[in-house]
């Protein structure tokens, strides 16, 4: 097959890289980043300290990990709303395979391909029916829940294995839990993979505009599917990431996930319309949600006034990129 990407006719997409070139779009959510930061350091004494900084850090990890999946899906126009449900099912279905097996800290690549079957489930369905993906993935959130929940029997299940739980909770670097530092290390290769790769590139191309990617050549039902695959594989290890810190999995397990993710990648700036924005940029917008929590705790907000704020914090970042989605479409 040619590449197309050397192909005359190819107009590759413009790819912006934090260490590479400034942002401009990023010089917001950094603000908003440092007016929290002093905000909550003013109202609140326990916010700025490396205890409160380092259990921020523990918290955003897996939600990290599971925007960064999530980020590649928006990024080509699409959402995957069952995000949350397939944390609950793979944490589920981690702990049951850890109690029966006790195989420890292997049972953390099987979580990433349990993640991985239901993303390419929820792509098959997509990318072969030409139904939204926001109808798909709605649909799977029941049935990922359901099956999940059947499992759990509506309670939350131990597990004890030292090693698999100081795989989230240890601390390799001091203060920095491992499970941020793993969140870090997947952001950093998620940006090389959306900056470098042909698939990077393509998942810009099909956002920019799917029809011209096809005329380009570009596969895009089966693009489409690696796309979930990659989501739902970052959230099976971000899932198998989250029982280890929390050392159960309940029914509660990634419950505030599919509003958190959605808000911090657009947030963050990638676009909604799909074709700008990146993995990059999800991480400015983890930090947002994650302080926010954070510091919303720490004033004693109670959790359904925390909800509205962040509802309405979405609704104000997709406003604010109202002019990209003027004519976009959620496929």
């Amino acid at each position: 097959m040619t590449d197309i990407a050397r192909s005359p006719g190819f107009s590759r997409p413009r790819l912006q890289l934090p260490a590479l070139e400034l942002d401009v779009k990023l010089l917001l959510p950094l603000l908003v980043v440092a007016v929290l930061i002093a905000f909550f350091s003013v109202t609140t004494e326990s916010f700025a300290t490396l205890r409160n900084f380092s259990t921020i850090a523990g918290q955003a990890g897996t939600l990290l990990i599971v925007c960064l999946g999530a980020t590649f899906v928006i990024l080509m126009g699409s959402i995957d709303l069952s995000v949350g449900a397939i944390v609950l099912l793979v944490g589920a279905l981690t702990v049951t395979v850890l109690n029966l097996t006790g195989i420890g800290v292997w049972v953390l690549p099987l979580a990433a391909l349990f993640g991985a079957v239901l993303g390419l489930l929820n792509g098959s369905v997509y990318a072969l029916s030409g139904i939204q993906s926001f109808v798909v993935t709605l649909g799977s959130l029941s049935i990922f829940s359901g099956v999940a929940l059947q499992l759990l029997q509506g309670r939350a299940i131990q597990f004890s294995d030292a090693a698999f739980e100081n795989l989230a909770i240890g601390q390799l670097i001091p203060s920095l839990p491992n499970i941020a530092l793993c969140g870090l290390v997947a952001w950093g290769v998620s940006v090389l993979i959306a900056s470098r790769t042909r698939f990077g590139r393509y998942m810009y191309l099909i956002g920019g505009g799917e029809q011209v990617a096809r005329t380009a050549g570009v596969p895009v039902r089966r693009y489409k599917i690696y796309a979930f695959a990659l989501s739902g594989l970052l959230a099976g290890l971000g899932a198998a990431l989250a029982v280890a810190r929390l050392g159960a999995a309940g029914p509660s397990l990634g419950s505030d996930l599919l509003l958190n993710s959605l808000a911090a990648i657009v947030v963050g700036g990638t676009s909604l319309a799909g074709g700008s924005g990146g993995p990059h940029r999800t991480l400015i917008g983890v930090l947002i949600i994650a302080i926010l929590d954070n510091g919303l705790n720490l004033l004693g907000v109670s959790s359904y006034t925390q909800m509205i704020i962040k509802g309405a914090v979405v609704i104000a970042a997709v406003v604010a990129s109202r002019v990209e989605l003027r004519n976009a479409v959620v496929k």
